[in-house]
């Protein structure tokens, strides 16, 4: 008989959970709780000791978090928001949501986080707030943006672990958006943070995700608000992955040492900087591939390592040269850093789902089709 040899299949970032989410969902069930209720309201207790901020509230999605923000810090139409052009397309679309126009600035080759120098030279009398995002879980160079005096929102899907300067990111700008969704370093397979320290930011948004201000027969709408709250089934998964954050922390830590070792010495591939000053939430795996040192491009290393099972990412694609962008904003310059980095950034697997097995495999994979193609 013939034996086959079975593909071995890496997934990207597959779900982290156990027995206790199962448990904490089907007691859920059980409580009759089946929307917002009180584990969405000990997620916003618990969220905000972890984040050492005065207020957290929870909402549908991450990016119902940076649109009810923008609405509370007072965006809207004919303002403008200076944001970065390396994040998923969310971060810029709820910006056109408010009617505002995003303004897209530059990034640091190092990073890929908003540049400060070139997001000050932006700022114009229409600027209503700045929208740095915390690609991979490095935090964004904040101090210089909030010396700008304008209001910042924070995108920290990527960094709910992270500190800046020692400061828990959430308790830094006027207000920070977390995510919730499934890939996240505490995942509840879709949902929202916001963290304020800003009572008048966190009383606008409590009105604005339910739609209504009280309760029974006195209820009144003062502002035409959102559905975007939290149901108790999700907040549920989000305090149980919340009781892990540690203990997926020091496992992703140890895949990042992995493929520093692992990666290092390979021509044309790098991962991008991490600053030491700063707790970074390792929350993706990001290299940079130079095509003409690796001896191929993005494309055809991410397609080779597909052929080997191993799923990848990319994070991200510059959003103000994807199509809606740039035919809506034709007068929006060119960014050579930002545009660079789009072509050659590459995420690999990383989840405290995987073995160190697993990781090993990838780096082996890396490195066996480097030596090919550079060949």
């Amino acid at each position: 008989m013939t034996s086959r040899t079975t593909k071995r299949i890496i997934g990207f970032q597959p779900p982290a959970v156990g027995e206790e989410e199962v448990a904490a969902v089907a007691e859920t069930l059980r409580s009759g709780w089946l929307t917002t209720g009180p584990r969405a309201a000990e997620l916003e207790r618990r969220m905000a000791d972890y984040l050492e901020a005065r207020h957290v509230l929870a909402v549908s999605s991450g990016t119902a978090a940076m649109h009810l923000s923008l609405l509370a810090l007072g965006v809207g139409a004919g303002d403008e928001v200076i944001t970065s052009p390396i994040t998923w397309p969310a971060t810029a679309n709820v910006i056109v949501h408010t009617g505002a126009t995003p303004v897209f600035a530059d990034v640091r080759p190092g990073d890929l986080n908003l540049d400060p120098d070139l997001v000050r030279a932006l700022v114009t009398s229409r600027t209503k707030a700045i929208l740095p995002v915390d690609l991979a879980g490095q935090p964004a160079d904040l101090d210089p943006l909030l010396e700008l005096g304008l209001p910042v929102l924070e995108d920290a899907a990527h960094a709910a672990e992270s500190r800046y300067r020692g400061r828990k990111v959430g308790a830094i700008a006027d207000a920070t958006a977390f995510s919730l969704y499934a890939t996240k370093n505490i995942a509840a397979g879709e949902g929202g943070l916001i963290a304020t320290n800003r009572d008048d930011v966190a009383e606008a948004v409590e009105e604005l995700r339910l739609m209504r201000r009280g309760g029974g027969a006195s209820y009144d709408v003062t502002v035409p608000g959102y559905k975007a709250n939290l149901s108790d089934l999700l907040a549920a998964i989000a305090l149980c992955q919340l009781d892990k954050v540690e203990e997926h922390a020091a496992i992703r830590a140890r895949q990042f040492a992995l493929y520093d070792e692992g990666l290092a010495g390979l021509e044309g591939i790098a991962p991008l900087e991490r600053d030491p000053r700063d707790t970074h939430a390792l929350h993706l795996y990001i290299v940079r591939i130079d095509p003409e040192l690796a001896g191929a491009d993005r494309n055809a290393y991410q397609a080779a390592l597909q052929g080997e099972g191993v799923s990848t990412s990319i994070h991200f694609l510059p959003v103000h040269r994807l199509t809606w962008y740039r035919e809506r904003f034709p007068e929006q310059p060119r960014l050579p850093v930002a545009e660079r980095a789009g072509a050659e950034v590459l995420s690999l697997p990383l989840s405290p789902a995987h073995a160190d097995d697993d990781i090993a495999y990838v780096v082996a994979t890396l490195r066996r089709l480097h030596a090919s193609f550079a060949a």
